[in-house]
C-alpha cells in the first residue's frame, strides 16, 4: 500500500515544477515578433500561482503596459464559468442536469415539439442538439439590439442540422438558454448571479461579468484585429471597438473579462475540485465530477504532417470542457475568442497543473504555439519550436484563403441582373434572425439588418442575380446576397454565404432563408 501511495504521489507531480527558465524571454520576442499588442500568462502548479504576468501593452500605440491584474474579454472559456454557476444550484437542489429545460424555463421551445419535452439542462451545454455549427449567431454577432430572451424565444424557429444527440455541433445559443434557465430559477440576471456566486466567492475580484464593470476598469485591454489585407486576419493590427466585442445577450456563452491572476484562481479551482483556499467548496466534488465528464465525442479532423504530433486520439466535450489526450496525458481545455481577444484554458489534472495564455488581437497562433510549448515543458518531452510551427500554419492558411477569394472575385460578370434595381428593394424576413431591408438610392442598392446595429451598407453587382456586401464597418465579414425569382420575376426568396472562404463559423449567413415581408 505504501509502495501504491508513492506511485501515486508522483504521478500527479509534473516532470517539470516549475515554469520553462527561459519562458519570460520567450513570450516577449514571440509577442513582437507576431505584433500581438499585449499577452497575459498565467500558470498554477499544486495550487499555487507560479506565474501570472502581462507583456506589452493595453493598445497599440500606448504606453499602458499589460498587469497580472488586466482584465482580458476570454470569449468562449466562459462557458465553464456558467456551467459551475449551474452547479452551484445542483449542490442546492434547486436544478439537477438531467431535469427537463420546460420544467425551469416556460415557454422554451426547439423546432421540434419532441427535442422541445426531451431537452436537459445537460443538453444545453454539450453541444448534441442538433443544431448546426455556429447556427443562430447572426444573433448576437457582431452586436444585438435582441434582448437576451427574444434571441432565446427565436431559436424556436432555426431549423436543426441532424437528429438530436446524434452527433457534435458547436453551438453558442444554447448557452444562452442556460443563463435565462439561470434568471428564471434565482430571479437574478446571469451576470448577477456569476458576479455574486461564482466571481465574490472564488475571490475573482478582478473579473467582470458585465459591461459597465468591465468599461469603468482602468486596467483593462483593448481589443486588436488586421483588417486591411484583403480579408480579416490579413494586414496591419488596428484597434477595433471595444464595445463591439459581444453582444450581452450572449453572454452565458463567452461575454466575461478575466485578468492572469484571476485566471489562476480559476484553475487552481478546478484542479481543486471546486475547494476553495479557507477550506469551503464552491462547487461539491460531486458536481467537479460532473463537469468533466464526457458527454459528447467530436470528430477528429486529420491534421497536418508538420501538426502530427498535436492528433489527438480521443476528443469529447463536457459541461464547459473539451477533454482530449496529448501525447498520453490527459488534457482539460477550452478556446475562447470574441472580436479582437483570443484565450486558451488549459488543465492537465493528473500533473495537477494549469495555465492560461490571453492576448488582446485575433493572432491565435500565439496561443497555439506557447500552450504545446508548455503541454511539452510539463510532460518532460523534448522542446519543440511550437511557435513557429503554427505561425507557418497560420500563415499559409491565411494565403490560401487570400487567394481563393481573389479568385473569386476576379471572375468576370457573367451578366447584369434580371431585374430593373428598384425591383430588388424592399424588406425580407427570416424566421428567426428578423428583417433585412434592401434598398435604392442614386449609388445603387443597399443592405440593412436590422436586428443588428451599424450592420448595414452597399451591395455591388456580383453576377446573374448576386451581389456582394460592401459593409459601412468593415470589421464585418462580406456576405453574397443572391435573390431567388419566381416565375413571375417577383424575388420570393434572398439567400447569403459568406464571401471569405476562412470566415468565423459565427457569420452563419447560409443558414439564412429571406422571404418578401407583404406590405
Amino acid at each position: 500500500m505504501k509502495r501504491l501511495s508513492i506511485a501515486l504521489a508522483l504521478a500527479s507531480t509534473p516532470v517539470h515544477a516549475a515554469p520553462p527558465v527561459d519562458f519570460d524571454a520567450r513570450v516577449e520576442a514571440l509577442r513582437k515578433a507576431v505584433g500581438v499588442p499585449g499577452v497575459g500568462v498565467v500558470i498554477v502548479e499544486r495550487g499555487q500561482t507560479v506565474l501570472a504576468k502581462g507583456y506589452g501593452v493595453k493598445r497599440l500605440g500606448s504606453n499602458d503596459p499589460v498587469t497580472p491584474h488586466t482584465l482580458f474579454a476570454t470569449g468562449s472559456t466562459g462557458k465553464a464559468v456558467t456551467a459551475a454557476a449551474l452547479a452551484t444550484l445542483v449542490d442546492q437542489g434547486r436544478i439537477g442536469w438531467d431535469d427537463r429545460v420546460i420544467d425551469h424555463l416556460p415557454g422554451f421551445q426547439m423546432w421540434d415539439s419532441w427535442v422541445t419535452r426531451e431537452m436537459t439542462i445537460r443538453d444545453l451545454l454539450v453541444h448534441r442538439s442538433g443544431l448546426g455549427l455556429g447556427a443562430g449567431d447572426l444573433l448576437f454577432v457582431p452586436r444585438s439590439n435582441l434582448s437576451r430572451a427574444e434571441a432565446v424565444r427565436r431559436l424556436r424557429y432555426i431549423k436543426p442540422a441532424a437528429s438530436f444527440r446524434s452527433g457534435y455541433a458547436y453551438d453558442n445559443i444554447l448557452y444562452m438558454v442556460a443563463g435565462r434557465l439561470i434568471e428564471t430559477v434565482t430571479g437574478q440576471t446571469w451576470e448577477a448571479y456569476v458576479k455574486n456566486h461564482v466571481f465574490k466567492v472564488a475571490g475573482m475580484t478582478d473579473s467582470v461579468s458585465d459591461d459597465p464593470d468591465r468599461f469603468a476598469s482602468p486596467d483593462r485591454a483593448q481589443p486588436h484585429a488586421r483588417m486591411n489585407g484583403g480579408l480579416r486576419g490579413a494586414g496591419d493590427q488596428e484597434v477595433l471597438d471595444e464595445r463591439d466585442s459581444l453582444a450581452r445577450n450572449a453572454a452565458p456563452a463567452g461575454g466575461l473579462a478575466v485578468s492572469p491572476v484571476d485566471m489562476g484562481k480559476w484553475l487552481a479551482l478546478q484542479l481543486a475540485k471546486g475547494k476553495l483556499p479557507d477550506g469551503g467548496q464552491l462547487y461539491s466534488a460531486t458536481q467537479a465530477e460532473q463537469m468533466w465528464r464526457p458527454a459528447t465525442l467530436m470528430p477528429i479532423a486529420p491534421r497536418p504532417p508538420e501538426l502530427a504530433l498535436t492528433q489527438p486520439k480521443f476528443m469529447s466535450y463536457a459541461l464547459g470542457w473539451q477533454i482530449q489526450d496529448y501525447r498520453g496525458a490527459k488534457i482539460l481545455q477550452h478556446g475562447g475568442a470574441v472580436f479582437g481577444f483570443q484565450t486558451m484554458v488549459v488543465l492537465m489534472p493528473e500533473q495537477d497543473v494549469g495555465f492560461a495564455i490571453e492576448i488582446n488581437s485575433e493572432d491565435g497562433e500565439l496561443v497555439q504555439g506557447l500552450v504545446y510549448d508548455l503541454l511539452d515543458h510539463y510532460l518532460g518531452l523534448p522542446a519543440q519550436d511550437w511557435p513557429a510551427t503554427f505561425r507557418a500554419f497560420k500563415a499559409k492558411k491565411i494565403a490560401e484563403g487570400l487567394a481563393a477569394y481573389k479568385a473569386k472575385a476576379a471572375v468576370p460578370v457573367q451578366s447584369a441582373p434580371s431585374l430593373p434595381l428598384a425591383r430588388y428593394a424592399g424588406t425580407y424576413r427570416d424566421p428567426w434572425y428578423g428583417d433585412i431591408v434592401i434598398g435604392q438610392d442614386g449609388q445603387g442598392l443597399t443592405i440593412d439588418f436590422r436586428s443588428t446595429p451599424r450592420m448595414g451598407g452597399r451591395l455591388a453587382h456580383f453576377q446573374y442575380d448576386s451581389f456582394l456586401t460592401r459593409f459601412d464597418d468593415k470589421t464585418i465579414e462580406p456576405a453574397y446576397v443572391s435573390f431567388g425569382l419566381d416565375a413571375d420575376g417577383k424575388v420570393e426568396r434572398v439567400t447569403m454565404k459568406p464571401a471569405s472562404p476562412i470566415a468565423d463559423f459565427s457569420y452563419d449567413y447560409q443558414d439564412l432563408l429571406f422571404t418578401p415581408v407583404k406590405p
